[in-house]
């Protein structure tokens, strides 16, 4: 009787609990289709440097990418690419072609990308018309909000980066 009346209440606990709605994950973008994109509508573009040896690139993407405020916002205010620093594809951005470079063991797209720098994960964030920006390193959901949240609301035409950041209220 008592173990009835235990599997009735699970049963009806299980019964009650409102279904968490599915995560949206991050619709990323070859970089021609980010590029396509941009002609039709101008939006900042963030991308994921990355290579498929990087331990640290894994768990931004199972940390901090997969977080659902992340990707959220991301899917929202940006286009987002995920490349591959050591492809050997040709990559076409802004008229220009970039090709693999065996020196450096790279796609000079992410040379190009990462101002030379190379660390990975590096996030990218282009603002149209404008030079990357590369801030490298691993980062956590609190840590890449306020990144993305400046470029994405637009703060970075009419402040400095420093004076937003002192400012900043995370919600994430």
């Amino acid at each position: 009787m008592k173990l009835t009346y235990l599997i009735c209440i699970s049963l009806v606990a299980l019964l009650l609990k409102k279904p968490t709605a599915p995560q949206a994950p991050i619709s990323w973008l070859s970089v021609s289709e980010a590029s396509a994109k941009l002609e039709k509508e101008k939006k900042p573009v963030l991308i994921d440097l990355y290579t498929t040896w990087c331990g640290w690139c894994r768990q931004m993407d199972k940390k901090t990418y997969s977080n659902k405020s992340v990707s959220a916002y991301l899917n929202d205010k940006f286009y987002t690419v995920k490349f591959d620093a050591e492809s050997r594809s040709p990559i076409t951005w802004q008229g220009k072609t970039y090709n693999y470079n065996p020196q450096y063991r790279v796609n000079e797209f992410a040379l190009y990308l990462a101002h030379g720098q190379l660390e990975f994960p590096t996030t990218i964030i282009i603002v149209p018309g404008e030079a990357p920006q590369a801030i490298p390193g691993y980062l956590e959901p609190r840590d890449i909000e306020p990144l993305v949240k400046y470029f994405g609301e637009g703060d970075y035409r009419t402040r400095g980066f420093d004076d937003y950041h002192r400012n900043f209220h995370p919600s994430w």
